[in-house]
């Protein structure tokens, strides 16, 4: 058994687990602020896996883009480009992936898409990370940026940005955030907790970000025909109540052969970023392999 430290890290919280055998069977080890600095990441990894004791691998899921162990470009946290995690743990096995191709890594392997060939996972948290499942593969694409779809857009005026696309802004976390803040609320959790309760302004407040996702996704949709759309990430819990209008606006985009869709929870909800890491690390660089 290969004791490993498994990492999820975002663009706003990290959080860490020891597996020791069972992915369903982790053992919390923290969930904080993410670091704002390199020296203060490196020291925060160390001081966990002294706290792990004797472990043998990491395995990491970063918010960006990867080359082997190295982030290559991880726009909410900036230290981390061109930092090989390898590098500073040498006597350990690491690997290191896009956040959302782990968390399908973990849905593929022990999840809601271990019988399905063909999938597309939303991870929806400060930003939007997806992964697609072509085929019984993980997409990864020619760069390792396949199926970025915080970067979609369904609006024509939309001027650009360099460290967050469309999507991200019109319906990540951090969207919903600034749409609870205008309802006098204190963030997106508050909003969805809102919603469910039955508030007018709240179910008004999400019609926007939904049909913005929804609409996106469709494209995705037609590309792709995938069997089944898994959400991950902080808004896999708030699926019983985005769940419709997000169908909503997904359904009116398709044609009749496609509106079959489903979407539903992974069936790790927002842990499968920290059980796809506990995988990746246990196998090592070669995790994209595993299936």
């Amino acid at each position: 058994m290969t004791r490993t430290l498994a990492i999820d890290l975002g663009g706003t919280n990290l959080r860490a687990a020891l597996h020791e055998g069972d992915v369903r069977a982790l053992r919390m080890l923290t969930r904080e602020a993410a670091p704002v600095t390199l020296d203060g990441f490196l020291a925060r990894l160390r001081a966990l896996a002294d706290e792990a004791g004797d472990i043998a691998a990491i395995g990491f899921a970063v918010p960006g883009l990867v080359d082997g162990t190295t982030c290559r470009w991880i726009p909410n946290l900036p230290y981390l480009d061109s930092v090989d995690l390898q590098a500073s743990f040498p006597g350990l096995t690491v690997a290191v992936g896009n956040d959302a191709q782990i968390a399908m890594l973990a849905e593929a392997v022990e999840g809601g898409a271990k019988t399905l060939t063909d999938a597309l996972l939303l991870a929806i948290g400060t930003g939007i990370g997806s992964a697609v499942l072509a085929g019984g593969r993980i997409v990864a694409g020619a760069q390792g940026g396949a199926c970025s779809f915080g970067w979609a857009c369904a609006d024509l005026d939309d001027a650009g940005e360099d460290r967050s696309g469309w999507l991200e802004r019109a319906a990540s976390g951090r969207a919903l955030d600034a749409i609870a803040q205008g309802l006098g609320l204190t963030d997106g959790a508050a909003l969805i907790a809102a919603a469910r309760a039955g508030d007018a302004g709240a179910i008004s407040g999400l019609e926007a970000p939904m049909r913005s996702l929804g609409t996106a996704l469709a494209g995705a949709v037609a590309l792709l025909d995938p069997q089944a759309i898994l959400i991950s990430g902080g808004i896999a819990d708030a699926l019983d109540t985005i769940r419709q209008p997000l169908l909503d606006a997904l359904r009116r985009q398709l044609p009749p052969h496609l509106r079959g869709i489903d979407i539903r929870p992974g069936a790790f909800g927002s842990l499968a970023g920290l059980v796809g890491a506990a995988l990746a690390g246990t196998t090592g660089p070669l995790w994209r392999q595993i299936r």
